[in-house]
């Protein structure tokens, strides 16, 4: 099945993908969230913006390559396996989906690897 109509979103729908370092998203991560860290991946849904018009446009992006360089390594795969996971699970948040309970995080997880292991192979 394709992701976009597994995850039923618009073959017109667009999404912005920003490439940062630790630094930066250091500083996004505490202008926007309030937390003084860096993290590996940042989405931002326009669809919970109140003044959202357009159906197309699903949100932001931004990946860490600082951490994906150094979680690939970690977890034993490609950098490119941890981009592609890191934006995936920056795509789901900005469809709606979470990762706050037990129940939501097995959806996430089992989403982001149907979606990613046809795709990118774990080794």
């Amino acid at each position: 099945m394709r992701t976009q109509a597994l995850l039923h979103f618009s073959k017109d729908s667009e999404i912005s993908v920003t490439f940062v370092r630790s630094v930066t998203i250091h500083k996004i991560n505490l202008m926007y969230r309030g937390m003084d860290r860096p993290t590996d991946v940042i989405s931002f849904a326009i669809q919970d913006e109140e003044e959202f018009n357009d159906p197309s446009d699903l949100g932001d992006i931004f990946i860490n390559i600082d951490y994906a360089k150094r979680q690939a390594k970690e977890y034993g795969h490609s950098f490119r396996r941890e981009v592609c996971f890191l934006f995936v699970h920056g795509l789901l948040h900005c469809l709606g989906y979470d990762h706050m309970n037990e129940k939501e995080e097995a959806e996430m997880i089992a989403l982001q690897k149907k979606i990613l292991d046809p795709v990118v192979k774990r080794k």
